[in-house]
């Protein structure tokens, strides 16, 4: 089909503009979009290393029972290292992100401890034995019992798995409380619980609540 003169001149314009318009913007310099990736946020890394405080072996097992178990909260865990007397701070929260590590004083039972000497000497997962229970546990509901608020766990291992039934929980005692050691070198002895100091207890629960993973065990004789 063929065009008319007055289309053609149209069609002329409209080049000559679009040459002029290209020649504009290479002279001048269109700004560019240029499109940035967002940065990618730093994620903590799990700790390879033991924290300064606790025993390498020990907080090397309690990363490979936090592993082999269904835990749900993995950013921190408890640690109980019953190798240390009940004079020390041996109860540990541990914050796998930051290396954060508060330590806490905590009580063991006494079928563990029949002479008490201020050190576990064996542990037991039996009825009636009174004994504290090693092995990976998981943080449970609060309840109020004979010491006020405090929180059952459950026992994960061959070694505690009597713990629910057995009424292990965390809970403060008059006996856990620090003048103990001032007054006697040692904390007094519970029937098997993790038995903290009052103010202890509160920060423990708060820390492990919400089915988080505690690991006890002993790894001197």
């Amino acid at each position: 089909m063929s065009l008319n003169r007055r289309e053609m001149l149209r069609l002329g314009a409209v080049g000559v503009s679009g040459v002029m318009l290209s020649s504009a913007a290479s002279s001048v310099g269109l700004p560019s979009i240029v499109f940035q990736t967002p940065p990618v946020p730093v994620m903590p890394q799990p700790l390879f290393q033991a924290p300064t405080g606790i025993d390498p072996m020990l907080f090397q097992r309690a990363k490979a029972a936090l592993l082999a178990h269904p835990v749900a909260a993995r950013d921190v865990i408890g640690i109980a290292d019953f190798s240390k007397p009940s004079s020390e701070p041996r109860f540990h929260v541990v914050d796998l992100a930051s290396g954060q590590v508060d330590s806490h004083l905590v009580a063991h039972g006494r079928g563990s401890d029949p002479d008490h000497s201020g050190f576990l000497e064996r542990f037991s997962n039996d009825f009636g034995s009174y004994a504290t229970s090693s092995g990976t546990y998981t943080t449970g509901d609060y309840y109020q019992g004979k010491y006020g608020l405090s929180m059952k766990v459950s026992g994960l291992d061959w070694s505690n798995n009597n713990a629910e039934s057995r009424a292990i929980v965390i809970h403060n005692a008059w006996y856990a409380e620090p003048d103990m050691i001032d007054l006697h070198g040692k904390l007094g002895r519970s029937e098997g619980c993790f038995a903290f100091s009052r103010a202890s207890q509160w920060q423990v629960m708060s820390r492990l609540g919400g089915g988080r993973m505690i690991y006890a065990d002993k790894l001197s004789t």
